[in-house]
This record gives structure tokens, C-alpha cells and sequence, in this order.
């Protein structure tokens, strides 16, 4: 279960000496994509680098990067085996994420990084990655309502979490499209705790301003905060944006607006677009995409869609679906070292989705077979748009059926 507090992963690394600086990215949405233009901002310059991001797509080391890599399962395993031993011995009772922190901090420390970027896990202020020792940059992408059980109620209180992974004296980059209430939050924290804060604003962005032609909006304010982040943490670096440019271009998150093939799967030619929104905020720029993208030639969207229980589904069904779309329900399987995480039934993502003002052509509950979902959603829109979405863990399942999660 989830467990928030940093007196578990502190005991955890008090043997790791965190010899390497980092840039700690927290948000609601945008983090991981974030962490993906840093780290290809840093390789661009030839710096060491390594990437700790979650949830996992497929197995959980591929959290973990070393430059341009996934860490090889044999080190994973290596410096696992050696946390859990460590937990075991001193009794400290660590979570699973905790245990895969200490694991991501221990392999930086042994590959003699220069750089660590690192993604909060759940909130900030008590979340495992706020152990850190050596921040040189800490990142507030956009924040919205998710997770209101561990973070509370309102985005204000919400915001009031995420600040927590300032420190004194170290700069914050804020995505200034933030809604005021949350900039003021964020800005009053920063006054209390002695940090300089800064906005991060696309549209008077040098980098984001060379590449916008192939980004869409929210993509355009995530680069925008990393390239922010990446002037403070590297400025003798910052004026060589030409190699900026190509490396921003060429970053491929998996599972967010990605075009994949399923084939192998179904039989069908057309790639179909992927995409991990799983609230409100994300699920409005998939639909915004979606819109631009898909819907520009008249044809209804095919969806195959999955949630997480407790997730404000009937919100996020409203943004996304339109008259004539089809439907295929399903529920995403077991999630390896997050027990607790549970899908919401097919059954009951129907009914929501019947219940959002708008006619769905057809429906079909998959239960909890994704790859009848995927079958019939290739039958039913012959070569028309198909869009998966709805939840990361759904996307973890499409990419072990693909054999692929290539970054």
C-alpha cells in the first residue's frame, strides 16, 4: 500500500553517499515527459546522467535509466537483492516504492553519474524521492486533481504537497500556465522556505520557440520547464541551443500521444495513437490532440479505454467522447509491487460512459481480455481512428502484449 513519509527511505540510504546533484521534477502532469527533455538536454552536452521515473511500463527497472539505457536487469537485480537485505536486516519495513528508490539512488552512486533527474512519486513533501541530498534544480510542472485521498481535497492543498520538494537557496522553475491559486501557493512556499522561484512560459521560450511546429501545447510548456531547469542547473551550456533543438526534437515518451502498430496483435495496418491520461487535465490535452488530429476528417474515434478505481472517470469520459464514437471496455491485470492498484470494472465504464450526454454507436465489454478489446476495436473502425487510453497500467499491458517500450 501506499505508505508516505521519509523516515523509512532515509534509514534506507544512510549508507548511499549521493555523491551525484540532481533535478527534481514533482507535478501532476508533465513529469515524466519533463525528466525525458532534461535527460536529453544533458546527453546532448555529454553529460552523465542518470533517470529515475515511475510508474513502470512493463518490469519495474525500466524506471531506472543510465544515459541512454535501461539499467541491465544483472545490476538491477544486483543492487535490489542488496536494498532488501538492507531493509530485512534493520527491520525498517520500506514500501515497495521505497525499496525501489534506494535501489534507483544506489545504481547512480555505482555508475558514477554526474546528474540525476529524478520524478516524485506520489505528492513531494513525503514522497521517498524528497530524500534527496543534493538538489541543484527542483521542477512544479501543471497541477490539477489527482490523487485527493493522499494529497487532498482542493488543487490549493494539492500544490501545498508538490511544494514540498523545495529547498533554501536552490532555484524552482514553476510551469506558469499553472491556475493562479496555485502559483500563489507555490510562490508563498518558495517566500517561506528561501527559494528564488521562476515561471516557465512557452510562449516566450527560446527553445520551445524552434520546435513548436511539432508540439502540441502542453508538450510546448513541458519543454519549456525543462529547458528553464536546464539553464540554471548547466548555464555555461545554455547558449549551444542548436544541439538543444535536435535533442528536443528526437524525445519520444513512451505511452503519451504515441503512434504504435498492433499488427502483430490484430491484422491492422493503421498505427493507432496511445496515450496514458489518466485524469482530467491529462485526458483534456488527449482530447485536444485527438481533436486536431483525428477528428479533423469527420470520423468518429474508436476508443479502448481502462481506469484506475477511484479515478473521476465520468469527468474524464466527458472530454473525450463525442457522438458516434465506439467503445471497448476493459480492465488492465495485476500490477507487479502495487497490489493495491485496482481497475475500475468494464461493467461500470460502460455505464458511465452511457450516462455522458453523447450516443456511442457500439460498445463491447472486454473484461479482461485486452486482446479481444484490441480486436474489436480494430473490427469496428476498419482502418478509422483508434485511440487506447484511460491508464498507464492499461498502456504497461499493450506494450508487454507489443514485446516493445522503446523510448
Amino acid at each position: 500500500m501506499v505508505n508516505l513519509g521519509l523516515a523509512r527511505i532515509s534509514a534506507l540510504l544512510k549508507q548511499t553517499p549521493q555523491t551525484w546533484k540532481a533535478i527534481h521534477v514533482a507535478g501532476t502532469n508533465g513529469k515524466g515527459s519533463i525528466c525525458a527533455y532534461l535527460t536529453a538536454m544533458l546527453r546532448a552536452n555529454q553529460i552523465t546522467c542518470g533517470r529515475f521515473t515511475s510508474p513502470h511500463l512493463v518490469e519495474p527497472r525500466d524506471c531506472i535509466w543510465i544515459n541512454d539505457n535501461i539499467v541491465s536487469e544483472s545490476k538491477f537485480r544486483h543492487f535490489e537483492d542488496m536494498i532488501k537485505k538492507r531493509d530485512e536486516e534493520q527491520q525498517i519495513g520500506a514500501s515497495e516504492f521505497e525499496l525501489l528508490t534506494a535501489t534507483a539512488f544506489e545504481i547512480f552512486e555505482s555508475e558514477n553519474v554526474e546528474f540525476g533527474i529524478i520524478e516524485v512519486g506520489l505528492g513531494g513533501t513525503l514522497d521517498a524521492t524528497n530524500a534527496l541530498k543534493h538538489k541543484c534544480v527542483t521542477v512544479i510542472s501543471k497541477i490539477g486533481l489527482d490523487h485527493q485521498s493522499f494529497l487532498g481535497n482542493t488543487i490549493e492543498e494539492i500544490a501545498s504537497q508538490k511544494a514540498g520538494i523545495m529547498r533554501k537557496v536552490v532555484p524552482c522553475v514553476v510551469d506558469g500556465s499553472n491556475t493562479k491559486s496555485v502559483l500563489e501557493v507555490l510562490q508563498k512556499h518558495a517566500e517561506k522556505t528561501g527559494t528564488s522561484f521562476s515561471f516557465a512560459d512557452a510562449k516566450s521560450n527560446q527553445l520551445v520557440s524552434k520546435v513548436e511546429d511539432s508540439l502540441e501545447p502542453h508538450q510546448q510548456q513541458n519543454l519549456a520547464c525543462a529547458y528553464e531547469a536546464f539553464q540554471l542547473a548547466f548555464p555555461q551550456y545554455a547558449s549551444s541551443i542548436d544541439s538543444l533543438v535536435s535533442a528536443a526534437r528526437n524525445v519520444v515518451w513512451p505511452g503519451r500521444l504515441q503512434w504504435v502498430s498492433i499488427e502483430k496483435v490484430t491484422n491492422r495496418k493503421e498505427d493507432i495513437l496511445l496515450d496514458g491520461a489518466h485524469n482530467p487535465q491529462s485526458t483534456e490535452a488527449l482530447s485536444g490532440f485527438v481533436q486536431k488530429h483525428l477528428r479533423s476528417q469527420g470520423k468518429p474515434v474508436t476508443w479502448v479505454l481502462a481506469a484506475t478505481q477511484g479515478k473521476d472517470i465520468s469527468e474524464m469520459l466527458k472530454l473525450i467522447l463525442r457522438d458516434g464514437d465506439s467503445i471497448a471496455a476493459v480492465e488492465f491485470g495485476p500490477v507487479e509491487q502495487m497490489p493495491w492498484v485496482k481497475p475500475t470494472s468494464s461493467t461500470d465504464l460502460l455505464d458511465t460512459a452511457s450516462k455522458c450526454g453523447v450516443t456511442i454507436s457500439s460498445k463491447f465489454d472486454a473484461s479482461t481480455d485486452v486482446r479481444s478489446a484490441l480486436e474489436w476495436a480494430s473490427q469496428t473502425t476498419s482502418g478509422g481512428p483508434l485511440v487506447i487510453a484511460g491508464s498507464l497500467y492499461l498502456v504497461s499491458e499493450i506494450f508487454k502484449m507489443l514485446g516493445s517500450h522503446e523510448n
